[in-house]
């Protein structure tokens, strides 16, 4: 099989470590593959590539247009590989990244391409900036316009997502089963075979091993090192890249510095360690996040024998214990008081943020949508931590470290501590090297390459765009931490 790989770079970052995984997963069977990139690769890359300048972000590509960027595509795959790929498979098409890609591949599934769309975030799922880019500039104002651009559909068009979840809006806004694929991303280390490194002999290191970008929900990190009492340290591992990020960031170390809390942040910069031994040397890894794509965190630390524990997903973790990967030390909810900020308030800065939201899909309220937030939000007179703006968890935060005693009013009141756990761990290990294995992955994948490749061309429609967006805006999923 000729198989062409598309993203917008290879610079380091997780669609680019998939891209390396495939390549490295279908090494030795009858795939020869090419990745078509905006720009070089930031080190030594496995495979040939080809970089084409109108594949880059929106604000750095060359301007042509959808049909000259299908024909320099076409013209470079076929220069690379000897002959037309016999599948394209394109990595996050849809996220508004760049404005021609979309019609491009509309072109070339016109003209009998097969295609893979390999989904892992959508526009539509808190990215509204780039969902009102695509609808204004490359669509035109027309919602048919953008599905039309964004979701073709065909025999010979297919879509490949990370989780449950996805896998259902997409079938909901009519994805046919035989061209929709759960495709898990595998789950792999590099020093799996080593021992593992000692840990801290007199303290106990929670790790959050992330990038501290928003979603990340790093003040809900910080109020478990409140809480936690002597001889615990917590640590982040990675700052955030996009300047947007920073500000927050920055708010979130002053206000650490300033309580004192025994935090550290970016510890991986510097510390002369591979993120393997880093995990390794914590009693536990944490996890605070509200929203993920395929959720790494929840898996990789158990293939170097150290639990997870923290916020749940469960639109996320579904498919884990579908699986029978154990996670029993993660809770679904961070319940504080309601008093502690006033209903009103959240009330208000929940409705405001549903605006918010709305307004920039160019979506309208229903009448029962700020209902509907607040009966998801709060139970018991309690509100979820995790729904909440920075603002208001630092609210709580520093009153909890002016009064420690109220920490027995949280539900839970205190990081659970999977201190035996190795029967956990070792199933765990196991499962993950079965079922999320590189080479399980390489089988997966090749099995789904023959079926794209062969699949019958038909005439194009669309999947339905506003029945994704319906099902991502749902009132009940509305988390503030999200909300620009």
């Amino acid at each position: 099989m000729r198989v062409a790989i598309v993203h917008y770079h290879l610079q380091p970052g997780g669609v680019t470590r998939i891209i390396g995984h495939t390549i490295s997963a279908l090494a030795g069977r009858d795939t020869r593959i090419v990745v078509l990139t905006g720009q070089e690769p930031a080190g030594d890359w496995p495979s040939e590539w080809r970089v084409i300048p109108g594949l880059r972000y929106e604000g750095a590509r060359t301007p042509v247009g959808p049909e000259e960027l299908a024909r320099r595509m076409e013209r470079a795959a076929r220069e690379a590989l000897g002959g037309p790929p016999d599948l394209w498979h394109v990595h996050n098409h849809s996220l508004g990244k760049n404005l021609a890609l979309p019609g491009a591949l509309v072109e070339l599934a016109g003209r009998g391409g097969r295609l893979l769309l390999h989904i892992h975030d959508f526009a539509e799922d808190g990215r509204p900036a780039n969902y009102h880019l695509m609808l204004e500039k490359m669509a035109r104002g027309s919602k048919q316009e953008m599905s039309r651009l964004l979701y073709p559909v065909g025999g010979h068009v297919h879509y490949a997502v990370l989780n449950g979840r996805d896998y259902a809006f997409l079938g909901d806004a009519g994805a046919g089963g035989d061209c929709l694929h759960l495709l898990p991303n595998p789950v792999q280390l590099g020093d799996q075979g080593r021992g593992l490194p000692p840990g801290p002999d007199d303290r106990t290191l929670w790790l959050y091993p992330t990038r501290a970008i928003r979603r990340k929900n790093i003040g809900e990190f910080l109020l478990w090192s409140a809480v936690a009492g002597e001889g615990h340290c917590f640590a982040t591992t990675l700052g955030p890249e996009n300047p947007r990020e920073r500000p927050r960031y920055e708010m979130w170390k002053r206000i650490a510095a300033e309580l004192d809390l025994p935090v550290q942040f970016e510890i991986a910069t510097g510390c002369g360690c591979s993120f393997e031994e880093l995990l390794g040397r914590a009693r536990s890894l944490v996890t605070t996040s509200v929203a993920e794509g395929f959720g790494l965190a929840f898996l990789e630390p158990w293939l170097v024998g150290r639990p997870v524990c923290g916020r749940d997903l469960p639109e996320i973790t579904a498919d884990f214990d579908r699986e029978g990967i154990m996670l029993p030390w993660l809770y679904e909810r961070l319940d504080v008081p309601v008093s502690w900020l006033g209903l009103g308030r959240i009330a208000d800065r929940a409705a405001a943020g549903q605006q918010q939201i709305l307004d920039a899909y160019g979506r309208s309220e229903s009448a029962d949508c700020l209902e509907r937030i607040l009966a998801a939000w709060i139970r018991d007179d309690h509100v979820d931590f995790g729904r909440l703006d920075e603002e208001m968890q630092e609210i709580i935060l520093r009153r909890l470290v002016r009064d420690p005693d109220q920490a027995r009013r949280l539900h839970p009141s205190a990081l659970p501590d999977p201190a035996e756990c190795d029967r956990a761990i070792e199933s765990n290990r196991r499962l993950l090297r079965e079922k999320y294995s590189l080479q399980g992955y390489g089988e997966r994948l090749h099995t789904l390459y023959r079926q794209v490749a062969g699949s019958g061309v038909t005439r194009l429609s669309f999947l339905d765009g506003e029945v994704l967006l319906d099902h991502f805006l749902a009132p009940e999923r509305l988390k503030l931490l999200r909300v620009d």
